[in-house]
């Protein structure tokens, strides 16, 4: 937690919860300490910060994540160097960012990644597939896998854009965080199966909590 973890963290959870009316469950599964990947399902460009805010505030732990590197130029490209962000070329294959995430977890850091890899079409639709990247970094390292489920980020800003008139409403927002996944044991493919179903589970408990918006 540098300096810019100790201002933002508070300050983005801050705004989700003026924005949403927030629910958080299994948050205590996020160990303190040591090495842990965080893996949300993806329905909204506001589910990184709601996530890792969430994590920051509640666990007092900085997430490393991997986010698209078109994203780190101007102001916005600092801030997230400032927060050692790993800026990953999508659709590249690039090894350079996964070996940057897996170094980072074997010395024990969180780490943050998206396994659909993109942000969904239509939330409603469900999961996306499970790409690779998450087993190629989990197994490797052997660091244990949160699936976390996350649902109404998608109200005020979907894939089509942010929805202004949704922000009177101060929609529902639920992020699930289910038990941890140990990867030890299991081969790429298997960690993939168990993992998505483990996600669909907290993704349908999220929808659970915040389906009085729905």
């Amino acid at each position: 937690m540098n300096w810019i973890w100790t201002i933002g963290a508070p300050l983005v959870r801050a705004i989700i919860g003026v924005v949403f009316r927030l629910r958080i469950e299994g948050v205590e599964h996020v160990p303190r300490h040591g090495s842990v990947i965080v893996a949300p399902n993806h329905v909204s460009v506001l589910d990184g910060p709601a996530v890792v805010a969430t994590v920051g505030t509640h666990r007092w732990r900085a997430t490393r994540c991997l986010i698209a590197s078109e994203i780190f130029t101007g102001l916005m490209g600092w801030i997230l160097r400032q927060a050692r962000q790993i800026p990953i070329r999508r659709g590249t294959g690039d090894t350079g960012a996964l070996d940057e995430a897996i170094r980072a977890v074997r010395g024990g850091a969180c780490a943050g990644v998206f396994p659909e890899g993109r942000v969904s079409d239509d939330a409603s639709a469900g999961l996306q597939r499970i790409r690779t990247g998450l087993t190629r970094i989990a197994v490797p390292s052997g660091a244990p896998v949160i699936p976390v489920g996350i649902w109404g980020t998608q109200r005020i800003w979907s894939k089509t854009g942010l929805d202004r008139s949704a922000l009177w409403h101060r929609p529902r927002l639920a992020i699930v965080f289910g038990p941890v996944l140990m990867p030890a044991g299991s081969s790429p493919t298997e960690l993939r199966e168990r993992f998505r179903e483990a996600l669909e589970a907290q993704l349908a408990r999220a929808q659970q909590l915040a389906e009085d918006d729905a």
